[in-house]
């Protein structure tokens, strides 16, 4: 396996919105990877209040500023999608103990379907700590203020898409 910092790694989520959380994990994380692909599932289970085409679209903008980001769209198991592009290392980000568990489970189960991939657990940043995109839609949905929680240009999607 290739050492950290030529490694491709995988940050995989809904990012329905992409949020302020997100982009401070995808910062650090391109730091520390050669590449990193940032991967939106496409989840035939969920109710999205984004499309996927306009998540990818949001994602591509405001990840314009590093070169090594790619955004690409997935299905299935992320093993398979992680041996397809080659990646060695799943960056997941954890908020708090039940996230933790929850992201336990599935690196210990990647790893029982594929040992060579890694799963490296990233802290927000504490002004992110409490930041969820489930919070960010319901804060949206009631006109709330989004200040320093997404992207303008995602804050300005997100109130269209509410209103």
């Amino acid at each position: 396996m290739p050492a950290v910092g030529h490694t491709i790694a995988i940050y995989p989520g809904s990012f329905d919105p992409v949020t302020n959380g997100h982009l401070d994990l995808i910062e650090r994380g391109t730091k520390i990877f050669q590449r990193l692909i940032v991967a939106v599932l496409r989840n035939a289970d969920k109710d999205p209040l984004f499309t996927v085409a306009e998540r990818v679209e949001m994602l591509r903008q405001v990840t314009q500023p590093w070169a090594n980001v790619e955004v690409d769209v997935f299905d299935g198991l992320l093993v398979d999608y992680s041996r397809r592009r080659g990646a060695g290392v799943i960056l997941r980000g954890i908020r708090a103990i039940s996230d933790y568990e929850y992201e336990l489970q599935m690196a210990l189960m990647n790893r029982k379907l594929e040992p060579q991939l890694e799963t490296v657990f990233m802290m927000p940043a504490l002004k992110y700590s409490y930041l969820s995109a489930r919070l960010v839609r319901e804060i949206a949905q009631f006109g709330g203020p989004l200040d320093g929680l997404v992207p303008p240009v995602v804050e300005q999607k997100l109130r269209a898409k509410v209103t």
